[in-house]
């Protein structure tokens, strides 16, 4: 279900915001290009990687539920749509599980790992938001952030580890970021915030959602860089992506 877009300039504004925060990625986060360019792809790192996005789409499908609920109290339509949506990701885990088995990691080490801090902090973050402050805002921008860099960089991450890797072993992924793709999440996921977005003050809380997720996106790359490649490595956030006036 496609909900229409009525903020076509904030949403160009949100976007163009988003460019930056990838540029800022590349160019700050250590190892933040070794999937999009690296020859010998650090097995460790990439199966953490995997690893970590299958715990963080188990923990969404919690605060996916709590939105929800919101809707249905005040937007059935909404609701029924973000259900249809969530109903569309809601396995997608076992897409990263079946890679992983392909390269010797199994289901219980999978679901034994214990989630990095970054990850406990954006569900966490995720949670807050719909619990304290009343709206599933931080959620629904969250997702948009994570279907729009989605599709601008994992395709071409996909391409490298496909040569270095094989076609068969990311497969799910590949799935995954198709169904990205095919469906316009982001279209969808957009015209679910805009219901959301009342107020100029609204959309002021866009941004400073956006700019928090991102950091704790940083978070996460350097966490997964400690962990895998060089636990020595001081973790120093760059600093923060302004939000455009």
């Amino acid at each position: 279900m496609m909900l229409k877009t009525t903020r076509q300039e904030l949403r160009n504004r949100v976007d163009k915001f988003l460019d930056t925060c990838i540029s800022d990625f590349y160019e700050n986060i250590p190892y933040a290009r070794h999937q999009l360019e690296g020859k010998d792809i650090n097995l460790d790192y990439y199966k953490r990687h995997n690893i970590e996005t299958i715990l963080r789409l188990r923990r969404k499908r919690t605060v996916d539920a709590l939105a929800i609920r919101y809707f249905t109290k005040v937007d059935p339509v909404t609701a029924k749509a973000w259900a249809h949506y969530t109903d569309d990701e809601m396995l997608h885990d076992r897409l990263f599980a079946a890679d992983l088995e392909k390269v010797g990691v199994g289901k219980d080490q999978i679901y034994s790992t214990e989630p990095m801090l970054s990850t406990k902090l954006l569900t966490g973050y995720l949670q807050y938001g719909i619990e304290y402050e009343g709206t599933p805002l931080a959620l629904i921008a969250s997702v948009y952030f994570v279907e729009y860099v989605t599709t601008r960089t994992q395709p071409d991450w996909l391409d490298n580890l496909e040569e270095r890797l094989g076609k068969d072993n990311i497969k799910g992924q590949r799935a995954h970021v198709g169904t990205d793709l095919d469906d316009h999440h982001d279209d969808f996921v957009w015209g679910v915030l805009e219901t959301l977005i009342k107020s100029d003050k609204d959309e002021e809380k866009v941004f400073r959602h956006l700019q928090d997720i991102y950091r704790l996106w940083q978070m996460y790359f350097f966490e997964l860089y400690q962990l895998t490649v060089d636990e020595k490595a001081e973790m120093k956030l760059p600093d923060p992506v302004m939000i455009p006036a």
